[in-house]
């Protein structure tokens, strides 16, 4: 079905117009968007190398440094805060 309209939409465009053109279904490029890209170590999973984050997924680093800032975070609110004063009881 897409291919029978692919191809009907690249004869009218030809029809139409006699000047050289894009084609009218771009070809499968991934490997040209970087999907397939073998340069560099491949990655790995958090769990399969935790003391190298340079292996880590992309993603995996990002889990990792937002619980990292979060912590530094909810660490500085505690130690800063103060909290409320405890009252002692009287009798």
């Amino acid at each position: 079905m897409a291919m029978a309209l692919c191809t009907r939409s690249a004869a009218r465009l030809l029809r139409l117009s006699s000047t050289p053109l894009a084609p009218a279904c771009p070809s499968n490029s991934r490997h040209v968007r970087g999907f397939s890209s073998e340069h560099g170590p491949a990655k790995v999973n958090l769990w399969e190398a935790p003391l190298k984050p340079a292996l880590w997924k992309e993603e995996h680093f990002v889990f990792v440094s937002l619980a990292g800032w979060g912590l530094i975070f909810y660490g500085g609110y505690k130690a800063f805060s103060g909290g409320k004063p405890e009252e002692s009881k009287k009798d």
